[in-house]
């Protein structure tokens, strides 16, 4: 079968389709902003990549959402929650975690069918 990347460079590929899925790198916002910017400014990161894929957000199979810190937990799900289509929630864990930089305070990596 046929790998396609998207938006590769030398280190890594923002997308990678295989097997009729869609693998998306990690999608953080702008550094500096607040948590709600950064999660509105991922998703909508998210969105383009699987539009370029050939896909969209109502075939997410799975997410893992990584936040610098635990506290801002009911602020990404609020942020979350309207970005998500009724019915088609994926599979999902949220961690906490030391992100490259301290100025990112949420990282989400999804994979989606086609």
């Amino acid at each position: 079968m046929t790998i396609k990347r998207i938006d590769a460079n030398k280190r890594m590929s923002e997308a990678v389709i295989y097997n009729g899925m869609v693998f998306l790198s990690g999608q953080v916002g702008s550094p500096g902003k607040t948590t709600k910017e950064q999660t509105v400014e991922a998703l909508s990161a998210i969105d383009h990549l699987l539009a370029k894929a050939g896909t969209n957000k109502s075939r997410l199979l799975s997410a893992t959402i990584w936040l610098a810190d635990m506290v801002d937990f009911d602020i990404m799900n609020e942020v979350w929650e309207a970005w998500l289509e009724e019915g088609a929630a994926p599979a999902r864990a949220t961690c906490e975690a030391q992100l490259a930089s301290p100025l990112y305070r949420i990282e989400i990596i999804v994979t989606a069918a086609l």
